[in-house]
Formats: C-alpha cells, structure tokens, sequence
C-alpha cells in the first residue's frame, strides 16, 4: 500500500473509530490528534476494570506502553516522510512506507480495539441485538457458533496478528478475517470487532494458554459499539 493511499485509509479508520466512542475524559473521539498528529486515546474505563478476564496490568502495559509506541513511531515516520518529500528524496519516501504502514495500523488497530471492550457493568459481554445479531444468526448460526469460528481464526494465526469480524462494504455480509502484524482492516472492507492476538495482549497472565485469553474475552467484548460500526 502506498504512503498517500494509507493516509487515506487511516483518515478513514480514524472518522469510524470515533463515531462510537466513549472516552473517559476530554470527550474526543477515540482516534485523536494534535495539530496533524496522532495522539494516545484515553480508555473509557480503568486498568482494572476488565478483571479477571484481562488484567489491569496487561491493560496499563499493553495500552501505555505498546499502544503509544506506535503513536510515537508513526509520528516520527511522519514528520520524516514529510521531509523526504519536501526534499524529493524518493529513496527515502520508499524506505518509511513500511514504518508508516506498520505504526499506523498499530495506531488504528488498538483504537478500535478498546472500544470493542468494556466491563460487565457497562454491558461487556451482553449478547449482540438488533441487526448484527440476526446478521450473525444468519451467517454463522450463532452466536455461539460464529464465537468458535472466530477462535479457531485467532488460534490459525502464525506469529502475531489480528482478527476481525468484518463488513464488506459491497455486499453487506458479515466475515472472519485474519491480518498479520498491524495490518489495519481498509478498503473494501469495514472493521466492526477486532481481537488482539500478539502475546503483548495476553502473556503477563495467561502465559502460553492463548486459547484461555481468546474464551475470557468474550465475557468483556463491548458489542453495542460493534452494533454501531455495523450500522
């Protein structure tokens, strides 16, 4: 993907993930920026809050430390892209599209996902309704069933990657889709519900037990914002 054509994926991503979220503090959407930058997202609820199914540490780690690396590495990949442009070093242009593409999908990625998130006493795991779920009825049988599916696409993953139940933008269905690394959901295709499958997301507490991270996760997943993406 070229650097142009990301930047106009990224703006996109970023107009999505904020149209359904509930920052904690500043009310601002949860792609934010400062002056053409890209700025760390507050979450809409505590470290802790998530407990037992992710820990307030993993969260505190995963959200201040990984998270905000890759605002600051996009930011600075950005202002070099800049400057590679202004001096029509194509070399160099070339040479930062990986950077900007790696720390961007990161960058947009992890926005989304905290959203897709929320405690139990804010609706965290309570059943799709409505229109996403007679979408997934429809497509996977149930939602039990789509859950497995999802899973088994988490646990196929080689390495580190994402999955996403996804819209395509053609047609309306529903799918499973799996991206490698920080590959953002673009294109054809609109993220509604994305789950974390780098160890960064689950090692500190559920170790090489991947499989009880990608099950615990359901009891938070916040399915009123994917029924907003939906829609």
């Amino acid at each position: 993907m070229s650097a142009s054509l990301f930047r106009t994926s990224f703006a996109r991503a970023a107009l999505r993930a904020g149209a359904a979220s509930t920052p904690k503090a500043a009310g601002v959407a949860g792609m934010t920026f400062a002056r053409g930058k890209a700025t760390l997202p507050d979450l809409a609820y505590d470290f802790g809050a998530l407990e037992p199914s992710i820990s307030g540490k993993i969260m505190e780690l995963h959200h201040n430390m990984h998270h905000k690396t890759y605002v600051n590495s996009f930011n600075e990949a950005s202002e070099k892209l800049a400057a590679a442009k202004e001096s029509n070093d194509i070399a160099a242009q070339i040479a930062l599209q990986p950077l900007i593409n790696f720390h961007g999908g990161g960058h947009i990625n992890h926005s989304l996902f905290w959203e897709n998130l929320a405690p139990k006493s804010q609706g965290g795991g309570e059943p799709p309704s409505g229109a996403l779920g007679k979408a997934i009825d429809d497509t996977f049988g149930s939602l039990e069933s789509f859950q497995g599916k999802f899973n088994t696409a988490l646990a196929g993953i080689q390495g580190s990657g994402w999955a996403w139940l996804v819209k395509d933008n053609q047609t309306g269905n529903i799918g499973i889709k799996t991206y490698a690394n920080q590959d953002p959901v673009v294109g054809q295709f609109t993220p509604i519900l994305g789950i974390d499958a780098w160890e960064h997301a689950y090692y500190l507490q559920y170790q090489n037990r991947k499989a009880e991270y990608f099950k615990a996760i359901w009891e938070v997943i916040n399915w009123k914002t994917a029924e907003k993406r939906f829609q």
